[in-house]
């Protein structure tokens, strides 16, 4: 006599969908919790529009929010604009942000996507994922950076922040941002996705830091499942 599919029998199917629940009520009440100790999470780069945010964000790589601020105070004061910052140039630009790493670099793509902002996008910042990640200096990270702050999409950034937490909780693991990322938008609730990204990188830095997280006042330490917890 064949004999059936056990693996297709209902008993065996329930384990598998009670676990799924199990995780997505987890995955659920992690983001409640953020959510009510920071209902609206801002981001610590200070930006006068989505312009002034978009090269914010282009000089935070591989630069704290702190130091981003400092150098950018006096740029932004006289050049808020594309145009502007067109007509300011490459070494003036460059003296503003010296202070932090990589400025040479910085200034140059600054710059080079200030007059494409100004040529093919009448001075404005696009609310496109293709059109952003086409400027100097912009990759996806800092495109979902804009997209959600400026213009309140639904997009995730991943930066070291945010990838250890996902990793290390685990909500979502990957080798790579973009894997995480994914994994992310998969498994967000939809009501959390506006500042999920915000939650995760404030989180990464102030209590689930590299070193020494502070699980002595993590707000979701019951649902973390990192095994090396400090107490």
């Amino acid at each position: 006599m064949a004999r059936g599919n056990p693996a297709a029998s209902p008993a065996r199917r329930r384990p598998a969908g009670a676990a799924r629940d199990a995780e997505s009520a987890r995955v659920e009440e992690i983001f409640a919790r953020l959510a009510a100790a920071n209902p609206e999470p801002k981001s610590e780069l200070e930006y006068a529009n989505p312009f002034t945010l978009l090269v914010a964000v282009v000089l935070s790589a591989q630069a704290t929010d702190a130091g981003v601020n400092k150098a950018t105070k006096g740029l932004f004061a006289i050049a808020d604009t594309p145009a502007k910052m067109a007509a300011l140039g490459e070494a003036a630009v460059a003296e503003k942000i010296r202070t932090i790493g990589l400025y040479r670099t910085k200034a140059k793509n600054v710059v080079a996507l200030s007059k494409r902002l100004a040529e093919f996008h009448g001075g404005e910042v696009p609310r496109d994922r293709d059109a952003l990640e086409a400027l100097p200096g912009v990759g996806r990270k800092t495109a979902n950076v804009v997209l959600n702050v400026a213009f309140g999409e639904h997009t995730l950034a991943v930066d070291t922040h945010v990838f250890r937490v996902a990793n290390r909780i685990p909500l979502a693991k990957g080798e790579t941002p973009r894997e995480v990322e994914d994994g992310l938008v998969k498994i967000i609730p939809a009501r959390f996705m506006r500042h999920a990204h915000h939650w995760l990188i404030l989180h990464g830095r102030y209590v689930c830091k590299a070193r020494a997280p502070d699980c002595a006042r993590c707000v979701i330490s019951d649902l973390c499942r990192y095994p090396d917890k400090t107490v």
